[in-house]
């Protein structure tokens, strides 16, 4: 018998080896923090006369990603006052009658997942998920994203359409002048990796 207890391993040890497959899958968690003044939200919308492009700022962003299950989470916030285009008559009716920014002043987009294989370090082709909130309606939407990963830094490039008349914004055609249905949003964002496993969740923000 007491040959028997001198056997059984140490309390602590044995604490460690239960709990260690938790601490090794927190590990694994990254948590990414977006820059704004490195991030870039260009948009081109076709017309009659020319093609429009413009521009909107990101004010904030974190995410946590899990890499072995692909779980997204957090979210990114971007300005919708901070639309241009650089002409001061079209920007005014872009904020008054189309995406109408002060009344709902904010555009956000909160992950939910991942789909594909993301390299760590290196360049990865994935589908980001999550759930896209513009003029006030959250709507569902998977996106292609070109993603690089570095030890302490991270930059994605997502490319997508945006049918904002379907989705109840007003089509700010004239008789003079035909503007498309759908506009083009080119997202370069870029930051920190700032943990794996760290404390906290993206998902509050």
């Amino acid at each position: 018998m007491i040959g028997m207890m001198t056997r059984w391993p140490n309390p602590a040890w044995f604490l460690a080896f239960l709990f260690s497959p938790l601490l090794f899958a927190a590990a694994q968690q990254t948590t990414l923090e977006l820059d704004p003044a490195k991030t870039s939200i260009q948009f081109t919308l076709d017309a009659s006369l020319h093609t429009v492009h413009g521009s909107f700022q990101a004010t904030q962003g974190r995410l946590r990603l899990d890499p072995a299950s692909g779980a997204l989470s957090g979210v990114i916030v971007v300005d919708a006052r901070s639309g241009h285009t650089g002409n001061g008559l079209r920007d005014r009716k872009m904020h008054k009658d189309v995406i109408e920014s002060e009344q709902y002043p904010e555009i956000s987009f909160r992950a939910d997942r991942v789909t594909g294989t993301l390299v760590q370090p290196g360049k990865s082709v994935v589908k980001v998920h999550g759930t896209f909130n513009l003029h006030g309606i959250d709507r569902q939407i998977e996106v292609p994203a070109e993603v690089e990963m570095a030890a302490n830094r991270w930059t994605a490039r997502v490319r997508f359409t945006i049918p904002y008349a379907k989705w109840g914004m007003k089509n700010p055609s004239t008789l003079f002048l035909r503007v498309s249905d759908s506009v083009e949003i080119d997202f370069a964002a870029a930051g920190n990796v700032e943990s794996a496993g760290g404390i906290g969740s993206a998902s509050n923000q």
